[in-house]
């Protein structure tokens, strides 16, 4: 999702402002001028996964690579496939990778939703969760995702935000790993080939003319139905003509700050979008029962242009609070029209990404 994606209520009370969110959507390839200035720390976390609370400290005489993160940002999920494979290939040479999943939207702070993201995200690597922001303020970092490569003696040498770049980063675990000087940098190291199956293949960027497109009215853009937004009330509404990286409900639906709920069984959500990939994050009022959905592209099944999450009839299930590939096209990228309707009530609509 572009480099930084939802959560506005927990970024702005920490910023005070939607500026430093739009700071945050940059090119892929964007990276910061200089490091941090006040050392960072690892303290904060209010729980670790994978591993025993780890400090900074504790970790001297290692090359540290820290990736902050969030299980439902697809721009994170794009650059799982790299992280996993570096901590595998540099673990025995001296590096350690720590996660820190620091959330968007507030169902990333449930504990059971990052266990489960991690398990099928196949995570093994030590993960902080950062969900009061804390560890995010000490890196006084401002993206999702983000690199800082810190070296044996303690010192950050490396930040990358965003995903892209990613021979540079290699190049300079390497770099620290020969520099910390220890017998096991020497070893050799294995290869590790990448997983970019699914939501792990990088984006086609000559053809990703879409944005990223949020459906609470905290970050809503771009509504095409008339009338406009009515703000947490149910509220009957039609989809109007969406243009294209324009989006719009049917049916009836209470828009809430950080996503729209369906009411009543049927609703819809309409958007017009140039992009190989089209992903919407989802998720349901009450855990329980999956929710049934069924999308068309320009008014047809999407057949072989479904995304893993669906099929190519267009039919898909909301089973947890996540991101859900919706739409991989196979030929040629043009403007397109989807609509997601829902077949059960309670479904809840975050936000678009495309790749």
């Amino acid at each position: 999702m572009s480099i930084l994606h939802r959560t506005t209520s927990s970024i702005t009370s920490l910023f005070g402002t939607l500026a430093v969110l739009a700071a945050c959507f940059a090119p892929v390839s964007a990276r910061a001028a200089e490091p941090p200035i006040a050392p960072p720390s690892l303290a904060g976390a209010i729980g670790w996964l994978n591993s025993p609370p780890l400090t900074l400290e504790s970790l001297r005489g290692k090359v540290v690579l820290v990736d902050f993160w969030t299980y439902s940002c697809i721009n994170c999920l794009r650059t799982l496939p790299h992280v996993r494979a570096w901590a595998e290939r540099y673990a025995a040479q001296g590096l350690v990778v720590v996660g820190v999943h620091t959330p968007e939207f507030a169902f990333e702070k449930n504990l059971a939703n990052i266990q489960r993201a991690m398990q099928d995200l196949k995570i093994g690597f030590p993960v902080a969760v950062d969900s009061n922001f804390a560890v995010w303020r000490s890196f006084q970092n401002r993206a999702w995702p983000a690199f800082y490569l810190v070296d044996a003696r303690g010192r950050i040498r490396h930040q990358q935000y965003g995903e892209g770049d990613f021979d540079a980063t290699e190049k300079m675990i390497q770099a620290l790993l020969k520099e910390s000087g220890t017998d096991a940098a020497r070893k050799p190291m294995p290869s590790v080939a990448l997983d970019t199956r699914g939501v792990g293949l990088p984006p086609d960027m000559a053809n990703a003319k879409s944005p990223e497109t949020y459906v609470g009215y905290q970050q809503a853009e771009s509504f095409a139905s008339p009338g406009g937004i009515v703000r947490e009330r149910a509220h009957a509404y039609t989809p109007g003509t969406p243009r294209l990286n324009e989006w719009g409900l049917a049916g009836e639906w209470t828009v809430q700050p950080e996503f729209a709920e369906l009411n009543r069984a049927g609703g819809s959500v309409v958007v017009r979008f140039h992009a190989r990939d089209l992903h919407l994050v989802l998720g349901r009022a009450s855990a329980g029962t999956p929710l049934r959905f069924r999308l068309t592209l320009d008014g047809k099944p999407p057949g072989a242009d479904h995304g893993v999450d669906t099929d190519a009839d267009g039919n898909g299930v909301i089973d947890a609070e996540r991101l859900y590939q919706l739409v991989r096209q196979q030929g040629r990228i043009g403007d397109r029209t989807i609509e997601i309707r829902f077949l059960d009530p309670g479904a809840r609509a975050f936000a678009f990404t495309f790749g």
